[in-house]
């Protein structure tokens, strides 16, 4: 491949990075304390390609020709680098839905850090991360959760019969993602699959367990449905 058409491709690339950066599309696949470091890759990306064009331009049009001539079989693979380009400037994916949580195991639900829980804030209705309340339904053996009507924001799910509120949550980036899913009992909503909503209710005290790979049960007295969050995912 010409050297000019890497830098071209590497100019594409690091272009890619940005639009994902300022769009906001970066939070499908990466943790919003990365985003500085998308930018800071594309405009080295970007900035690479330019010094490269312009160091060719003064080089002249004959070292440009040497150098194609002696490597224009080296670099094939280069045109792979098209391809991430393509797909971010043509296509648009979705966040990570309902297709991961079933076919994760259920015991990744478990793996979740034993960090010291704080106290709930006051209010009628608290509004909950999927996290802390799975979190709180596994470990906190006060029951602090009992009694109180909590609000929990996620896409619905379903699988063998029940009904499930899911969020994903990830450390790093989409690669990582962990399921995080409430069993519905109650006024479960009937819309359709990875429709997202807000549930409002109260955990089934001791209703997450071992043998339910610490699954809790979440009584609906109301329910929303919502448009997809900016950040669909939990950190």
């Amino acid at each position: 491949m010409r050297r000019e058409t890497q830098n071209i491709l590497l100019v594409l690339l690091g272009g890619a990075l940005l639009k994902i950066s300022f769009s906001g599309l970066y939070l499908r696949y990466v943790q919003k304390g990365l985003l500085p470091l998308l930018i800071a890759a594309g405009a080295i990306m970007i900035g690479l390609a330019l010094f490269a064009i312009i160091r060719d331009i003064r080089a002249g049009k004959a070292a440009a020709a040497e150098d194609d001539h002696g490597h224009s079989h080296s670099s094939r693979s280069t045109w792979l680098m098209l391809l991430p380009v393509l797909a971010v400037f043509l296509i648009s994916p979705p966040a990570l839905g309902g297709d991961v949580v079933s076919s994760a195991a259920d015991t990744n639900q478990t793996q979740r850090s034993r960090n010291l829980l704080g106290e709930l804030p006051s209010g009628d209705v608290i509004p909950l991360s999927m996290t802390e309340f799975v979190t709180r339904t596994a470990w906190d053996e006060s029951g602090t959760l009992d009694g109180r009507k909590v609000k929990l924001t996620g896409f619905l799910t379903r699988a063998e019969g029940n009904t499930f509120v899911a969020r994903l949550a990830i450390s790093c980036c989409a690669a990582d993602a962990r399921p995080l899913k409430v069993k519905l009992t109650g006024d479960v909503p009937s819309l359709p699959d990875e429709q997202w909503v807000e549930v409002t209710g109260q955990v089934v005290p001791k209703s997450a367990n071992e043998q339910n790979s610490w699954v809790p049960s979440f009584t609906v007295e109301a329910s929303t449905s919502v448009p997809e969050p900016v950040e669909p995912y939990e950190s």
